[in-house]
């Protein structure tokens, strides 16, 4: 019997400690698998922070009006605004940097190509960038339309901003400004006739005022972004629009009929967007880009439409407040 439990129980003690061992490794690889997980969420929730921070500060420093306006956006609505709003910025800013549209054509093609990678079901990957980052997710959130963002970088192809004729300045400015607009709207699942007519006068309105503030910064080597027929009509060359002489008063009238064009797109978006019914209150700041429009419209009359004054230069210092206040009375 003792000869029994001799060679038994260190047996028994040994099966018992391996199974104390195993038992624990089994704990310490559960626990490695647990911290792995939570280090990846924590990983991912600082990449992901990371990348909102990235749209909002490109956003602020390139577009400081918009940027304003897209604040007063209710949460997560508003980061996805960003994503859409810091896409147009990185796109904007390919046209701004060449002259030549076949040398913009590469990275305006990068774009075009990450955008229908975005949209493909097939996994495929796509650059690791923040934009992108936050433009995927903004995306697969709210089944954003991938005709908006193809019209957004197919209108930046034009990077001398030529014209012939107004038609073809208004297609642009739909293009390029309201395609944001009509993005923001699917952002807060907003899919109305009505909102989409306002978004596409007000997006005119503001490519319009966009290109007449862009003339006192252009050169001699620079194309006017003026159309061609309102120049001839007036008898007024892309240099005299460069020079914009405070006495010239061709430019002056060729600077007041552009303006005009605006103020009444301007008119037809603000008009539409009264009828409250149709109009949710939670995307009313979309359209504050109204106020902005209205404001420096404003100081080029009081300026009598000389681009060149530095009353209408200058940056508008009020504007945060005035936003402020239209939003504190939800009116546009």
């Amino acid at each position: 019997m003792w000869r029994i439990k001799h060679f038994v129980y260190p047996f028994i003690e040994r099966f018992e400690m391996s199974r104390i061992v195993n038992m624990q490794t089994i704990c310490v690889r559960r626990i490695v698998v647990r911290l792995k997980q939570q280090n990846a969420v924590q990983m991912s929730s600082s990449s992901g922070a990371a990348a909102q921070n990235m749209c909002l500060d490109l956003v602020r420093r390139h577009d400081k009006e918009n940027f304003l306006c897209t604040l007063l956006l209710k949460n997560p609505e508003r980061r996805s605004a960003f994503a859409v709003r810091a896409f147009n910025v990185e796109v904007a800013k390919v046209s701004e940097k060449v002259s030549s549209s076949s040398i913009g054509v590469m990275p305006l093609k990068f774009w075009d190509d990450t955008i229908a990678g975005l949209y493909r079901k097939n996994g495929s990957k796509v650059p690791e960038h923040p934009v992108i980052e936050e433009l995927a997710s903004a995306i697969n959130r709210h089944r954003l339309s991938k005709m908006h963002f193809q019209r957004l970088i197919s209108s930046r192809l034009n990077t001398n901003l030529h014209f012939a004729t107004v038609q073809q300045l208004e297609d642009y400015a739909e293009h390029s400004v309201s395609s944001v607009l009509y993005l923001l709207l699917e952002v807060h699942d907003t899919r109305s006739v009505h909102c989409d007519h306002a978004a596409s006068h007000l997006g005119k309105a503001q490519g319009i005022v966009n290109l007449l503030r862009a003339i006192p910064h252009q050169t001699l080597r620079n194309a006017v972004p003026v159309p061609q027929e309102l120049l001839i009509s007036h008898g007024v060359n892309q240099e005299r629009m460069v020079r914009n002489a405070k006495e010239d008063k061709a430019v002056e009238e060729v600077t007041f009929q552009l303006a005009s064009i605006a103020h009444r797109h301007l008119q037809k978006a603000k008009t539409l967007l009264q009828d409250s019914a149709k109009v949710p209150r939670k995307v009313q700041p979309i359209f504050y880009p109204a106020v902005t429009i209205e404001r420096f419209l404003d100081r080029l009359r009081q300026a009598n439409f000389h681009l060149s004054s530095p009353s209408v230069i200058r940056t508008d210092a009020l504007l945060p407040l005035v936003l402020y206040w239209h939003n504190l009375r939800g009116k546009i």
